[in-house]
Formats: C-alpha cells, sequence, structure tokens
C-alpha cells in the first residue's frame, strides 16, 4: 500500500513507528497529514507541523503545541503567497504561540496585529523588540486590554505616556499610573483622575510627592483613602485621622502600616467593625493578651484570621476550640506543636471527625490512644488501629471490636500480636480473614488453613486458588 492510498479515517490506529514515517514523507496528501495531525504521540503530530503538504487550517490546530515545528515548515512561503493573511483561521491560543518564539518572523507580527482577537494583539503588544511604529499603532488599538499592555512596557516614549495617560479607559490610565517615567505633570493630572481606582494606582507610588499624597487624603473614595492608610510617610496627624476615620476599611488599612502606636492597637481592639479586629489578629507585634481576647471574637473572620499565626499562645488556642466551626478545630488539631492541655480538650470535642484525626497524631500518647480506642464512633477506633504505636493492649481490644472495620484495620497493623492471627484467621467476617490472609508474617499453618476458606478472595490472598 502507498501512502496516497491510506485510509485518513484509520490514520489514528496506525502503530507510533508506521504514524512518524507517514507523517514524514513527502508524498503525504494533505488528507493524510489531517488524519495523523489528531494522533496521540506527539512525535508524530510536531512532523504533521513541519510537513509542508498539511493544510493550514490543520496547522491552525497544531500551532499552540508545536510553534517552532511550524515555523519551520518549508511550505510556509507558498502558503503565505497563495493566503497572505492565512493566521487569521488560526485559533488565538495558536498565533499566542507563534508570538512566544522569540525568533519569531516579521509576518507572524504583522498577522497577529491583524488578528481580529484582541488576546492575540494583547499578547503581541507586550512582546518585547517590537519597532515604535508597532508600538505606536497598538496604543491607537481599539481594544483596551490592548492599549493598557502597550501602557505596560518597560520602555515608552514620553508622547505615547502622555496619550495613554489621558486614555478614555480607566485600565490604561491605571497601568499609566505606576510607570516610573511618569512625567510630573502627568502625574499631577493623574491625581485628579476622575475614577477612584486610578488615584488608588497613584496612591501607591513610592516617590509621590508629599503635596499629592496630602491632596489626595482629602479624597472622598475610600478605595483611595485605604491605600493610603497604609503608607508610613505622612504626616503623623493624617495617619492618626485615617487610624479613625468613619470608614472600617480604612481603619483596618491603617492597622496594616509598618508601624502603628501602641494605642491603635488598644484601641483595635475594641473596634465595632470585625475586619478591623481581623487587620488587628494579623499583627506580629499584638500581644499575647490581644490575641487570646480576639480568639473568642464573635465575628468568625476574626477568629479565622488568627488561624493565619503560628504563634499563638496556649490561652488563644484553647479559645479557638470553643469556636462553633468544624474547621476551625480541624485546623488546630492537625497543627503542629500543641501543648498537653489543647490535646485534652481536643480529645473531648463532639466531633467524631476532629477525634479521628486526633487518633494518628504521633504526639498523642500511650492513655489519650487508649481513651480513643474505646471511643463510642467506629471510625474513631478505626482510626486508633492506623495509628503508628497503638501498643499490645489496645491493638488486642481493637482486633475484639464488635465492628468489622475496626477488626479489619487492628488485622493490617504491623505490631499485631502474634497471638491474635488465629482468632482474626478465623474471624466471622471474611474480609478479617482476607487482611490476615495477606500478611507476610503470617505462619504456614494458618496460610494453608485459609487457602481453604470459604471466600475466593481470602483463599487468594493466602496463595491458594480462587
Amino acid at each position: 500500500m502507498t501512502f496516497s492510498e491510506l485510509d485518513p479515517r484509520s490514520l489514528t490506529a496506525l502503530g507510533v513507528e508506521g504514524a512518524l514515517e507517514a507523517a514524514g514523507h513527502a508524498r503525504a496528501t494533505s488528507d493524510t497529514l489531517s488524519g495523523l495531525s489528531a494522533h496521540p504521540d506527539l512525535r508524530v503530530r510536531a512532523r504533521v507541523a513541519r510537513h509542508p503538504n498539511t493544510p493550514p487550517e490543520i496547522l491552525g490546530t497544531l500551532a499552540a503545541g508545536f510553534p517552532r515545528d511550524l515555523l519551520e515548515n518549508p511550505g510556509l512561503p507558498l502558503i503565505r503567497l497563495a493566503r497572505p493573511s492565512f493566521l487569521s483561521v488560526f485559533p488565538p491560543e495558536g498565533v499566542v504561540a507563534l508570538l512566544g518564539v522569540p525568533d519569531a518572523p516579521n509576518w507572524v507580527l504583522d498577522g497577529a496585529a491583524r488578528h481580529e482577537d484582541f488576546g492575540v494583539r494583547t499578547a503581541l503588544a507586550g512582546r518585547a523588540g517590537l519597532s515604535a511604529e508597532r508600538v505606536a499603532s497598538l496604543a491607537a488599538d481599539a481594544g483596551w486590554q490592548v492599549r493598557e499592555a502597550v501602557a505596560k512596557r518597560p520602555e515608552l516614549p514620553e508622547p505615547l505616556v502622555r496619550q495613554l495617560a489621558a486614555d478614555d479607559d480607566y485600565d490604561v490610565r491605571k497601568a499609566v499610573a505606576v510607570r516610573a517615567d511618569l512625567p510630573d505633570e502627568t502625574l499631577r493630572e493623574l491625581v485628579k483622575d476622575l475614577h477612584g481606582l486610578v488615584r488608588s494606582s497613584v496612591a501607591r507610588r513610592l516617590d509621590l510627592p508629599l503635596d499629592c499624597l496630602l491632596t489626595l487624603t482629602l479624597d472622598l473614595d475610600p478605595d483611595v483613602l485605604t491605600t493610603l492608610a497604609r503608607r508610613m510617610d505622612l504626616p503623623g496627624n493624617v495617619r492618626a485621622w485615617l487610624a479613625g476615620h468613619e470608614h472600617p476599611l480604612v481603619r483596618a488599612a491603617a492597622l496594616q502600616a509598618w508601624r502603628v502606636p501602641a494605642e491603635w492597637l488598644a484601641r483595635a481592639e475594641l473596634d465595632a467593625d470585625p475586619d478591623v479586629r481581623a487587620s488587628l489578629a494579623r499583627r506580629p507585634d499584638a500581644t499575647p493578651h490581644t490575641l487570646t481576647t480576639l480568639s473568642g471574637d464573635e465575628s468568625e473572620g476574626v477568629r479565622r484570621a488568627l488561624l493565619e499565626r503560628n504563634d499563638l499562645p496556649e490561652a488563644a488556642i484553647l479559645a479557638l476550640l470553643r469556636s462553633p466551626e468544624q474547621d476551625i478545630r480541624l485546623h488546630i488539631a492537625s497543627a503542629e506543636g500543641l501543648t498537653d492541655a489543647v490535646l485534652d480538650v481536643l480529645l473531648t470535642d463532639t466531633d467524631p471527625s476532629i477525634r479521628t484525626l486526633l487518633a494518628v497524631r504521633p504526639d498523642l500518647g500511650a492513655a489519650r490512644l487508649a481513651r480513643l480506642a474505646a471511643d463510642d464512633n467506629a471510625e474513631v477506633r478505626r482510626a486508633v488501629a492506623y495509628a503508628e504505636a497503638p501498643g499490645e493492649a489496645v491493638l488486642t481490644g481493637l482486633a475484639a471490636d464488635l465492628n468489622a472495620g475496626v477488626r479489619r484495620a487492628a488485622a493490617l497493623h504491623p505490631h499485631l500480636p502474634a497471638a491474635l492471627l488465629p482468632t482474626l484467621a478465623r474471624d466471622t467476617d471474611e474480609g478479617v480473614r482476607m487482611m490476615i490472609a495477606g500478611r507476610a508474617d503470617l505462619p504456614d499453618s494458618l496460610r494453608t488453613e485459609l487457602q481453604a476458606d470459604p471466600d475466593p478472595s481470602v483463599r487468594l490472598d493466602a496463595g491458594g486458588a480462587a
């Protein structure tokens, strides 16, 4: 059979070697190559991307995965001659992948600039090494995302910076507002921008002149004031005013500054808004007394903020264990370095999932483990059987548990006393017997006995015939 006679409908079923040969053959037809473009082996698809007979539409489907192979396709000059705008049929992700090739030729850049998808033109606008003419053209693109990408370019001529600072879209102006090369008069125009998010971006600038900072403190937008409240380079009276602002988000932001006066911390502890108290809970200089007080806060958000810390005092942890939220208590139960007092409280938690998690902690201690081995909940008792070293007495008790699942877990334990093997090998539950049958330390006499078990799975695990 010649390559022209291959049935395209069955090409994906070809073996890899046959498919590689077919995809690299000089006389491979467009139908053959189209069929091979869906082959599961990426080496086959890469050869299809490089083959001069592959149709442009198929090349488009392969561009995202094989951009370099596609650009090395010797048939591209003829395709471009016959269809100068053939990149327009490519999916956007394919053209973006081609733009990601460092030495992509100019015709790719031209095709991307004309592509109808704004995501393609946005990717082009962020590409390094574009000509000044191309950057200027993209700065006037109809898509604001494209103009925003231009505004984020590390180097722009000053006229373009001024042009984009006056853009109709606030996202573009936001991108300009954080540029390091912003002309002074342009910066001062953006301080008075009509959109609060633009003014907030200006307020984040580390080099913002003091008079601009003071102008922004008169802003009515809480987002702008929130940004300012985190700064340390404001006059003291302005910082204090922001720390006591009527808007809780502004007060919370003031507590996020590098350093704040002690009286602010004391006042925040009594603040009526939970966002403010949550900000206090995250501060590294919050006192143990403050952390303990906040651990009993009525707001779930405040208590969750405390879980982000690893320096909570014992009293704070004990207070958090009274939280009604199960996941807060689970978080504590899985933490390292818990004190005996905390472990004892967790041991009495009403949620069995927490006691189950507790049972496999290596630092629980024999007495607490024995207590959990007598738990009313079978899941908890089974978890004890999975503990690293529950001890002979505990394993003996679990091996006689009324719940078959618990006995199965005990039968798996590597430290199961040998004296328990005969009893468990004759357990009424086939699952228990199966666990015993698979043990490497099973005496030959018991293995032989289990090879004749009524249950085929038990016989099989004991090395017998199913």
